[in-house]
């Protein structure tokens, strides 16, 4: 994510922004110093980066040593990992080609770390050993970022070198032209009919031919499709052949298209042949996460604000139903309220980085925090752990990204605080991972046992974010605001953007605010600058005891989060109960055997309950499907709307006949507050908008108010039963016997067509019971209709002699009930249609 903090824009505004923002900036991280202990002296900067060096070394030169020409190092046993000569390990080995992955993943690292030398060595050894013409299926996605993204970085660093005079006199651009071939080696992968790209290829083969062993898939990943942009549109600006960037910007454009238009949200793994989505768990960790950084910084590498437009919509989705701080939760897509699991992976630890390039620097702070209470407890990140920070999957492939985030924090704001979480990573890395050949990864943190393994991006990444880290803009080879980082951190230069105009093409609806002088600032001045200098200390005290490491042995087991309330601080409380959320003060909670002494310490910490709104259906576990039947004239039970359950108040499923009733609004239309209208409202069925308060809340007043029954209806925009997946309301937490009256709930659409028919018709009766039940749709051909004329003589008295309609209704032997039920329904309607059996002259 590197440098190129403020962008130039085209237009004449640009330079003002640039300027502003950058004046800004300066304040900011001029302001912020020392604000959780003293600041770092440069003589402990340069020691731990002397460290930093040495570590590096260990663990390059081990890769050199014992396993070069290999892809990676296995650093227990001192060897190279040769794909087939080594026990299979699934994915893991998609990565490896017999490309000498690891040396040319580490090629720009070792100009960052001023290690000239050895980079103009390791660059002949590339030109002289690597070939990419292999019979080896790979992965595309890691064969771009790591292979290709280190190819393009190496180039522009040679570059840079050979046109200072200094060295690289012999280049002659001999990285740009392998990286050009292995591009067009991973060009077949995009032979689809939607243009997202097979997940795998044959480097020799394709895709297509019968030798390639490749084919055959009909998924991908979304951060697997959306993950080339940087490098094939930087691969085709630096060597004038526009293919590479046209397919990746095409398969940008197929996610794009693809998105929940409700939520604007995508899914985890999609169909690459029609673009349907085949995992729709929605998140920014594994499976999603680059695709979103990828957009953000097309837009800076490219100068193509349409991607910063897609960014910023995906952006305030996430920040509305993923990001719950300091979590980052996984949801459903069609129906993001409901989450979709209880733990989080560690590849999400990068996302307080890209917040920090949009600007956004609170739930940065919140999440980071929350991630290094985590590396507190076990040592490392966890490759996953449960939203109540246990271990869920113990791996720690000694991954960057919360060294990446880390980097990028210190960047924003200055504050030491940042360097001290450095300093652990760095003591960390030294003691629990370091081994005679190189650095292990950990199968385990909690037993510390390590795993055989040191994969590339430990070089590529690791080690050039801790560096910059520790170092100074004057101490380093290049000018880092210059480049942008990619997702394995190999650096492109911006200046990339002016090589050609954007896509015409690629199209994206207006966002609000677009013409705001802030808005395409990088980081977005509009929330980067808080103008407070305590801004982040505020934020990470409210977690730093998260985990319960650093806090002082309770004798309680009641484990409490300790919120920013008054002790007197009622009105808070209140507003979070009416959402849902208990809090019990653990002075309440603690035995007097304590003393009064830990009761004081526990004042303003509270034992927090969390109630969800909905509830997420076990597989086992089938959503009843309710319907809202409108059957008063006109509709006649011809409109019908699919509805969800609740889990409480009347089983609609146990009511022969469901329950029907008049619909009237309520006053307030949210219900959470005394209702305005009981009197209008008993016994009728209320409408009532979600939102603001508990299903179960609602319903009480509602029921009080008279009501006999509720219909809620969805407060977000556009969601309808066609895309959104049905759910079953639950409780607030408390006791729901008392709730009597049936409930049901529609999305926004139908709920909108159904408020619609009441401001038209005033009077709309409806009729709530299971779908199976709907009237006209069970058995309906056991109800015979028929029209005749009445003959002479068969008038009844008193009738005359003008010619009569008759509707004669045929009793079916074997349904007597539902035709009695239709037939009911429709003598109640019958005053509308008397007119016509009166009037001779309006008969046929």
């Amino acid at each position: 994510m590197g440098g190129n903090w403020i962008r130039k824009e085209t237009n004449s505004c640009g330079g003002f922004v640039m300027a502003l923002a950058a004046v800004l900036f300066s304040c900011l991280v001029i302001g912020v110093t020392g604000q959780d202990g003293q600041a770092m002296t440069a003589e402990e900067k340069s020691k731990i980066r002397d460290q930093i060096l040495e570590m590096f070394d260990h663990a390059y030169n081990s890769y050199m040593d014992y396993a070069y020409p290999a892809d990676e190092l296995m650093p227990l046993s001192c060897r190279g990992r040769v794909r087939g000569l080594e026990p299979n390990r699934g994915d893991i080995d998609d990565s490896l080609g017999k490309f000498s992955l690891t040396l040319i993943d580490t090629l720009d690292t070792l100009v960052l770390l001023n290690k000239l030398d050895e980079f103009e060595e390791a660059v002949k050894k590339t030109v002289r050993d690597v070939r990419f013409d292999n019979d080896i299926v790979v992965s595309v996605f890691e064969t771009n970022i790591r292979v290709l993204g280190g190819l393009l970085g190496a180039h522009v660093m040679a570059d840079v070198l050979k046109q200072r005079g200094e060295r690289m006199q012999w280049y002659r651009d001999e990285l740009l032209h392998m990286a050009k071939e292995l591009g067009f080696r991973l060009l077949p992968a995009f032979n689809t009919t939607s243009g997202l790209p097979y997940p795998r290829v044959n480097l020799r083969y394709g895709v297509v031919n019968p030798l390639s062993r490749t084919g055959t898939e009909s998924d991908t990943c979304t951060a697997c499709a959306g993950t080339m942009i940087l490098e094939f549109a930087a691969l085709s600006r630096l060597s004038g052949d526009p293919i590479f960037e046209e397919n990746a910007r095409k398969a940008m454009d197929v996610l794009w298209e693809k998105r929940q238009r409700g939520s604007d949200l995508v899914g985890t793994v999609i169909n690459i042949h029609n673009g349907d989505w085949v995992r729709r768990d929605s998140g920014v960790g594994a499976g999603i996460d680059s695709y979103y950084e990828y957009l953000m910084k097309a837009y800076i590498l490219l100068g193509d604000k349409v991607y910063l437009n897609r960014f910023n919509t995906h952006y305030s989705a996430i920040m509305k139903y993923i990001s719950q701080p300091p979590l980052l939760l996984n949801v459903h897509m069609h129906n993001p309220t409901v989450n979709v699991r209880s733990w989080m992976d560690s590849l999400l630890a990068f996302f307080p980085g890209l917040q920090v390039l949009r600007g956004d620097l609170k739930p940065a702070i919140e999440t980071h925090e929350m991630l290094y209470q985590v590396t507190k407890q076990h040592n490392f990140l966890p490759e996953a752990f449960t939203t109540e920070f246990r271990v869920h999957w113990g791996q720690h492939p000694l991954r960057p990204e919360f060294a990446e985030s880390t980097y990028f924090l210190y960047k924003a704001t200055g504050d030491p605080y940042y360097l001290k979480v450095g300093q652990s990573i760095v003591e960390k890395l030294n003691t629990h991972a370091r081994v005679p050949c190189g650095f292990a990864a950990v199968q385990d943190v909690r037993t510390g046992t390590h795993e055989d393994r040191m994969d590339s991006f430990f070089l590529a990444e690791m080690f050039k974010y801790l560096y910059l880290l520790f170092s100074e803009k004057s101490q380093l080879p290049i000018n880092i605001d210059d480049y942008i980082f990619t997702t394995e951190a190999h650096l492109l230069p911006v200046s990339l953007s002016t090589t050609q105009p954007p896509c015409h093409t690629n199209n994206t609806e207006p966002q609000a605010h677009e013409d705001d002088l802030f808005s395409y600032s990088c980081p977005s001045a509009q929330t980067l600058f808080p103008n407070n200098p305590t801004f982040a200390k505020t934020i990470r005290d409210s977690y730093k005891y998260l985990t319960g490491v650093g806090r002082a042995q309770q004798a309680s087991s009641v484990r409490g989060i300790e919120l920013p309330l008054h002790d007197t601080g009622l009105e808070p409380v209140e507003f979070l109960k009416s959402m849902g959320i208990s809090l019990t003060p653990l002075t309440e909670l603690v035995s007097a055997s304590q003393g009064s002494a830990f009761q004081d310490s526990q004042k303003g910490v509270y034992k927090l309950k969390l109630v969800a709104e909905v509830s997420h259906t076990p597989e086992h576990e089938e959503v009843v499907p309710l319907i809202v039947q409108l059957i008063s004239p006109p509709f006649l039970g011809q409109t019908v709307f699919t509805a969800g359950p609740a889990k409480f108040g009347t089983d609609l499923t146990k009511q022969q006949h469901g329950v029907k009733g008049s619909i009237m609004k309520s006053v307030p239309y949210t219900a959470c507050g005394p209702i305005e209208n009981a009197v209008e409202l008993q016994g009728h069925i209320a409408l009532a908008l979600r939102g603001d308060c508990m299903f179960a809340a609602k319903a009480r007043r509602l029921q009080e108010a008279g009501a006999t029954g509720v219909i809620f209806i969805d407060h977000r925009e556009g969601s309808s039963s066609a895309d959104t997946p049905l759910f079953q309301m639950v409780g607030d937490g408390e006791p729901t016997d008392d709730i009597t009256v049936p409930l049901a709930f529609l999305f926004s659409k139908e709920g909108a067509t159904l408020t619609a028919a009441l401001e038209e018709h005033h009077n709309v009766d409806v009729l709530l019971l299971p779908k199976e039940k709907q009237l006209g749709k069970e058995k309906p051909e056991k109800l015979n209709i028929k029209f005749r004329l009445a003959k002479e003589g068969e008038l009844a008295e008193g009738e005359t002699e003008s010619t009569t309609i008759q509707l004669v209704l045929e009793q079916s032997e074997t349904d007597t009930e539902t035709n009695n039920e239709a037939a009911s329904l429709m003598r109640e309607n019958q005053e509308t249609c008397s007119s016509l059996q009166k009037d001779p002259e309006s008969s046929p």
